[in-house]
């Protein structure tokens, strides 16, 4: 028998919305990225100058 291809099995499913919740989540990961990202440059300039 051959397995089936994962193609395959992702056209065989359905669209489901975001729930709520899922939507809040992803939303917060994003904003958590963006501030870690500005804290890394901030700390990167403050304390480690390249000269």
């Amino acid at each position: 028998m051959t397995e089936p291809k994962l193609a395959d099995e992702i056209k065989k499913m359905e669209y489901e919305p975001l729930l709520p919740i899922e939507k809040k989540l992803i939303g917060w990961s994003l904003c958590l990225g963006v501030v870690l990202i500005v804290v890394l440059v901030w700390v990167s300039h403050t304390f480690f100058e390249v000269q």
